[in-house]
């Protein structure tokens, strides 16, 4: 490895301005080969960190004989390993794509099926060898792990390092451990046709791309996906027939879906679960930026002469880049809008919404629209998450600040022109009644 920082890296100081020494720092950690490698030192130290993730956390109850998996004959620990992380089976997607660790168990017959919630993530697939499950710490990001189902008593929840993240963490993720969602265009054993191109899929995309290789149940109107169908034979795999694979309800003539948990693999849990990955990805990436910039802003505290609670320019531009990002996605900036009703099969759109919080008057962020986009309060759920609320004060300063100035117009950005004076006054109140440790700006009554 290469540029390695922290205690152990060498800073070559020369004798010119600090501020020469910062544009030194700056250009180093730009480099793509050093922002791949920053979480693999401190301060992030992803492999030796402490973790406090829902997964951790089972296995730690699991040591101390609080909880107990079962294995089940069909599904092995699957259901149970549901029920411990509270993660819905309304939830599930069926993806016959190729493109994951137990590719050789994967086919258009034999899709694997993923699981979530907001802070889980679990892959099962038939006759697999483990289940794979991926959760989310709130300050080092996805964290990955195997359950051997091969193993029928004593049930092991392993860590995973190279072999996820040698796919988990690129500039696809942030440059840090994180979550893809792909569309492809698959063949007929479900193997992507990578010359004709992949999309990386989140709330972003045009709905015309979506959901190649994966299975959709669900009604949208006119609009039309890429999910339920294979790449055509020949020379012309992209012209695949969209027809085909819409507005299905029931897959029970693609496949034996009493294999799986539900027969459902439900639209509105993929439109969720496609805008949560990359929200996790850009949470993860705000916190590894601004610790890495408070880092290396402490070693160099001295030489620039900085006060007690002063930051250098250096470490604000790196939360404001980071920042900017995180904010924009937050607010659903450039989501690609629906010009159709969207309706799921599963219930998950009911089951999700439940989960609250609320205003005073009965508001959440996790109400529906799916008439013309995907929320009815343009403002992600998970700032209401232990990634959220565990961001190193920096940056959370820096977003209340940037939230209250958009949302209240102070900022009129064309970026944030898709949120109507209704909907910033909403998600204003929203988070006053419902969102702990809002500045005290926030409170005032002429907003």
């Amino acid at each position: 490895m290469t540029g390695r920082a922290g205690s152990n890296r060498p800073i070559f100081f020369v004798a010119a301005a600090a501020g020469a020494v910062l544009a030194l720092v700056a250009a180093v950690n730009d480099s793509p080969a050093a922002r791949a490698d920053d979480y693999e030192r401190p301060p992030i130290d992803y492999e030796h960190g402490p973790l406090a993730d829902p997964v951790t956390k089972l296995r730690q109850r699991i040591e101390r004989g609080e909880a107990q998996l079962e294995h089940d004959a069909e599904h092995g620990w699957l259901p149970s390993l549901l029920d411990e992380l509270d993660v819905p089976r309304s939830s599930q997607m069926l993806v016959f794509s190729r493109t994951s660790l137990q590719r050789h168990r994967i086919s258009p017959r034999h899709p694997r099926a993923l699981y979530f919630n907001d802070d889980v993530y679990v892959g099962w697939c038939r006759d697999g060898d483990v289940v794979e499950v991926s959760s989310v710490d709130p300050r080092q990001g996805a964290v990955f792990f195997t359950l051997d189902q091969n193993d029928k008593e004593t049930p092991l929840l392993a860590r995973q390092m190279d072999r996820c993240t040698l796919c988990h963490s690129s500039s696809q993720t942030q440059g840090a451990p994180g979550h893809i969602v792909r569309s492809v265009f698959p063949d007929r054993s479900g193997e992507p046709v990578f010359a004709s191109g992949t999309f990386r899929i989140d709330h972003r995309s045009p709905f015309a791309r979506r959901w190649g290789g994966w299975y959709v149940t669900g009604t949208h109107g006119e609009q039309r996906h890429m999910g339920n169908v294979l790449a055509a034979r020949g020379s012309d795999p992209e012209n695949i027939d969209r027809e085909a694979g819409a507005n299905l309800v029931d897959l029970a003539g693609k496949l034996d879906v009493k294999s799986y948990l539900t027969p459902h693999s439900d639209i509105v849990a993929l439109l969720v679960f496609e805008h949560q990955t990359t929200m996790h990805n850009l949470l993860t990436n705000a916190s590894y930026q601004t610790r890495i910039a408070l880092h290396q802003e402490a070693e160099l505290r001295e030489l620039l002469g900085l006060k007690d609670g002063e930051h250098s320019e250096s470490a604000r531009a790196r939360i404001r880049g980071a920042g900017e990002p995180l904010l924009r996605y937050l607010l659903f900036g450039d989501e690609a809008p629906l010009t159709d009703r969207v309706r799921g099969t599963s219930g998950f759109a009911e089951e999700f919404a439940r989960r609250g919080p609320r205003d005073s008057r009965g508001r959440s962020l996790r109400e529906f629209d799916l008439e013309t986009r995907l929320f009815r309060y343009p403002c992600s759920y998970l700032v209401h998450s232990e990634s959220f609320a565990a961001l190193p004060p920096p940056m959370k300063e820096y977003l209340h600040r940037r939230l209250w100035e958009v949302l209240t117009g102070e900022d009129d950005d064309a970026a944030f022109a898709h949120l109507s004076p209704d909907d910033r006054a909403a998600i204003i109140e929203i988070l006053r009644d419902t969102l702990d440790g809002l500045p005290a700006y926030w409170r005032r009554t002429d907003h």
